[in-house]
């Protein structure tokens, strides 16, 4: 097992910069995930710890080793690419025994460690079946086994689960974070669906535009996120945002944003509440509770809005529409039949309200 400590790390394209100083500690048996949209550098990142992209600037350490200049072979670790990269023309037992054979392992080696794989990821019955013969979760799980027998110190996974349908990418998420907990090694994951990123990492890096935007527990980033990009990144659906101004009315502290008035704390926002501020307030989803649905908050404002939209799922409805002209997603916990076009009440909870400066983007409460 291994720590992974990233210092100051830098990749450079020609004249772009696609990955800008990265600074990270990956304790020992953890798994963190990197999450962010397409071309954030998250990617690029891994390529790099795997030594499939050189370091332009930076000091990598696995292990306690500097691994800047090392071969990929003698890093300690081991890659599931997306594309699962099996030989079609090899059966799973051939596919999982190859980089043994290359290491020139004895053949007793060879077969306890590809019988521990097996076991582990359940692949007895197909070890004698080419890729072509296996389903996208059986490839996926000959990937990882093809990993798990070369005993690294860190396992890198990259997207791995993007080729799969809905269902089989929830049982491959569960299957992955066993598998992570009952080996033990300090794993790495690359997605760009935040679901995934706060369902399966101990710690979750959220990149954008070749940096870290922010860095924590799922329950950290969803509950304090530092700036705008995170708080509508991170949380399905995305975060409501309503453009507004800072003003005092009576002695009280409310967001102005034209026909809608929002309550701010002052105890919540202290010195960050200036007026004339220019802001965005926002609310996820649960805290737009349509009026008798769920639990009614304890602070709210009551709104009177258009559903223009509806997502029905089963145990919750989500609903899309206008707020005295802007626009919202809702929660709905009971769920009913909400008509297009329908008006209801909106219980607003302005208790759990995140203001964003709107120049910097920044979260005004945990600034």
């Amino acid at each position: 097992m291994a720590e992974v400590v990233l210092k100051d790390i830098v990749k450079v394209y020609g004249r772009q910069v696609a990955v800008r100083g990265i600074d990270l500690e990956i304790a020992d048996g953890s798994l963190v995930v990197f999450v962010g949209p397409s071309g954030c550098g998250k990617s690029t990142t891994l390529r790099m710890i795997a030594g499939l992209e050189t370091i332009s600037h930076g000091e990598l350490i696995i292990g306690g080793k500097l691994a800047n200049d090392l071969p990929s072979r003698e890093r300690g670790v081991a890659m599931v690419f997306q594309t699962y990269a099996l030989y079609p023309h090899m059966t799973v037992r051939e596919n999982l025994a190859f980089s043994l054979k290359l290491a020139k392992l004895s053949k007793t080696e060879i077969d306890t460690r590809i019988d521990k794989a097996v076991a582990v990821l359940q692949l007895g019955p197909y070890l004698d079946r080419r890729p072509s013969q296996l389903s996208g979760g059986q490839r996926q799980r000959v990937a990882m086994g093809r990993a798990i027998v070369r005993e690294p110190q860190v396992f890198l996974f990259d997207e791995p689960l993007s080729n799969l349908d809905a269902k089989l990418r929830n049982q491959m998420r569960v299957e992955i974070k066993r598998l992570q907990r009952h080996l033990g090694v300090t794993t790495i994951y690359v997605t760009h669906d935040q679901v995934e990123a706060m369902t399966l990492g101990d710690k979750i890096v959220v990149m954008k535009d070749g940096e870290i935007a922010q860095q924590g527990t799922t329950l950290q980033i969803f509950e304090t996120p530092r700036s705008k990009f995170v708080a509508g990144f991170i949380g399905s659906p995305q975060m409501s945002f309503f453009e507004g101004t800072l003003v005092r009315r009576d002695g009280a502290w409310v967001v102005d944003c034209g026909p809608l008035h929002l309550p701010v704390s002052a105890t919540d926002f202290g010195d960050a509440l200036v007026e004339g501020r220019q802001v965005y307030a926002g609310l996820r989803a649960e805290d737009i509770v349509p009026e008798g649905h769920g639990m009614q908050p304890k602070h709210y404002v009551a709104v009177r809005g258009e559903v223009t939209l509806t997502e029905m799922l089963g145990n919750e409805n989500l609903l899309f529409g206008t707020l005295a002209g802007l626009n919202f997603v809702s929660r709905m916990q009971q769920p009913r039949q909400v008509d297009l076009n329908e008006t209801l009440s909106f219980h607003l909870n302005v208790a759990r309200m995140h203001l964003f400066d709107r120049a910097t983007e920044q979260n005004l409460k945990v600034a």
